[in-house]
């Protein structure tokens, strides 16, 4: 197939798709069949998701002018209601430790060989959306479910095959805010979220249904029930079209929005024949929490690194998942530990395992159904607290007692210190994993952290808050200086050098940190606050890709 192709009407726009751009596998993903179904998906539902996104700007409208995040009146009958998610298969039962990871063929083959009970397979944050990475996941997906995926190493020539007990294959889609612009549906790119699932499911859907493991997905950054609703109409056409039972797929969402928060049980009531569970995607909360408040000064937070899991608006959060979830007999999954294995430094190793451990044993105590973790090494560690405290294969039927969360436990900031060392933090983090993205790399190890697109969005939108609020940052010195943008300048122009010292001139050009921390900037200093840094980075990823 060439670079373009246009298939239906080639003299109009109209009644038209078009492949606007090529790579590898392009021919065995973008059959002329899988493109016609894609083509349904996106003028079926993309007018709907359109409006849908016209609706998150009107209500951050609101939230602009001074309206609060709360629980819709409208709605009420639904979280007072008796109701269930339909049965959730045996395979999906027991799902103590998931592991994460890009759609990568060799990191996809070292996920599911882990020892994890699942892999999130994720098209989306831990994944640069380049064309090539998008179409050769989907050919990895192809060679999985005919169990041929396979890899040889060019570099030492060493072999990758699967076990005979693997993890469980989940995937994760694009959010609906994003769009494959490499797919064109009457002149207009294509939604990301239905390019990614559809292509999934057209060519897999069938063969992992008759296997019996799937075919099964991760819902992200999903803002209402509504959209959820869309999600659930979406399943229901695909398996219709395809031959496969309604209710097949089972769909975890993962609740990484505070206005999701809200609607917890409206979202699972939407999804219901579908729903397997929601997700506490921490990283993204917190991200979706400043965004969310950006012109509330009393939401102002402090440093990342001050912003747990264990009190204030994150701990009611993760409460009232569990809660949730348990009431309508579905799984309540925890969240990332960012840590991965530090080399040559004992000391250092043992203090991530350490945070690990501590944080896969508040997720167990607290009720969670099971967890993530970014690294093959940290599987056993989180495995190891939930097999000694979560006998059962989950905590679904437990029967614990939740004290009342209400709007303000929900909005409840954390209180802390703004310090030069956080803001710094920030900067080089969103600096280094933005040009990381630009150069095809989504899921990124900086300072023995594993990043991803979520924390570049922590790092930026913190940036803007302190700067926008006029917030007070503790110097190395130990006094109180007001964060200006100036002073964000100087910092970024020292972080860039700090960079090119530390890598050489050659690599420092090599990566486009400078057009790194352009993006960044912008983003991060602006009159307003832009919805996603991954805009702004993917058209400029277009350019290159």
């Amino acid at each position: 197939m060439s670079a373009t192709a246009i298939l239906e009407k080639p003299s109009s726009q109209a009644n038209s798709v078009e492949i606007a751009g090529n790579a590898e596998g392009v021919e065995r993903v973008l059959t002329p069949e899988a493109l016609a179904f894609l083509a349904d998906l996106e003028r079926t539902f993309g007018p709907r998701r359109r409006e849908l996104l016209a609706a998150r700007i009107a209500r951050q409208a609101r939230f602009d002018a001074g309206e609060l995040p709360d629980f819709l009146p409208e709605t009420k009958n639904i979280r007072n209601g008796c109701w269930e998610v339909d049965p959730i298969p045996a395979v999906l039962k027991d799902r103590r430790v998931e592991i994460t990871g890009p759609v990568d063929r060799k990191m996809m083959i070292n996920a599911l060989n882990s020892g994890a009970k699942m892999f999130m397979a994720d098209f989306e944050d831990a994944s640069s959306p380049t064309f090539t990475n998008m179409i050769e996941g989907q050919v990895n997906m192809q060679d999985f479910a005919n169990g041929e995926l396979v890899y040889s190493d060019p570099k030492n020539g060493k072999s990758y095959n699967l076990n005979d007990e693997i993890a469980v294959m989940i995937v994760r889609p694009r959010g609906w805010h994003m769009e494959e612009a490499h797919l064109l549906v009457d002149g207009q790119p294509m939604s990301a979220s239905l390019f990614d699932f559809g292509l999934h499911i057209f060519h897999n859907g069938a063969k992992l249904t008759e296997q019996g493991v799937g075919p099964f997905y991760y819902l992200p950054k999903m803002e209402s029930h509504l959209e959820a609703r869309l999600w659930d109409e979406v399943f229901e056409h695909a398996q219709k079209a395809l031959g496969i039972p309604v209710g097949t797929i089972k769909a975890t969402v993962l609740i990484e929005t505070l206005p999701a928060a809200f609607e917890m049980d409206e979202i699972l009531y939407e999804l219901r024949r579908h729903a397997a569970g929601l997700n506490c995607g921490r990283w993204d909360y917190i991200f979706s929490y400043i965004k969310t408040l950006r012109q509330h000064g009393q939401y102002v937070l402090p440093d990342r690194a001050q912003v747990g899991m264990d009190r204030a608006f994150l701990k009611a959060y993760s409460l009232l998942l569990i809660k949730t979830c348990h009431s309508r007999r579905a799984h309540a999954m925890g969240g990332m530990a960012a840590q991965i294995p530090v080399k040559n430094d004992e000391a250092a190793n043992d203090a991530a395992f350490g945070k690990v451990k501590a944080d896969k044993l508040r997720e167990v105590r607290a009720g969670h159904d099971g967890t993530w973790v970014a690294h093959p090494a940290l599987v056993p560690v989180a495995m190891d607290v939930f097999n000694q405290h979560m006998p059962a294969c989950n905590q679904v039927l437990s029967q614990r007692s939740f004290p009342p969360i209400s709007q303000k436990d929900l909005l409840k900031p954390h209180t802390g210190e703004i310090t030069e060392a956080g803001v710094r933090t920030n900067i080089s983090v969103g600096i280094e994993y933005t040009a990381a993205w630009l150069n095809g790399r989504g899921a990124v190890p900086i300072h023995n952290l594993m990043e991803d697109a979520a924390t570049a969005e922590i790092s930026r939108s913190q940036i803007w808050q302190w700067i926008h609020h006029k917030a007070d940052v503790k110097t190395e010195s130990g006094e109180a200086r007001q964060f200006t943008a100036q002073w964000f300048r100087s910092i970024l122009d020292e972080e860039l050098t700090a960079i090119r010292e530390m890598i050489g001139a050659e690599a420092y050009e090599q990566g486009r940190y400078e057009l790194a921390a352009e993006i960044f900037s912008e983003t991060a200093t602006g009159k307003d606050l832009p919805d996603f840094l991954t805009l702004p980075a993917y058209e400029a990823l277009r350019t290159l890709d």
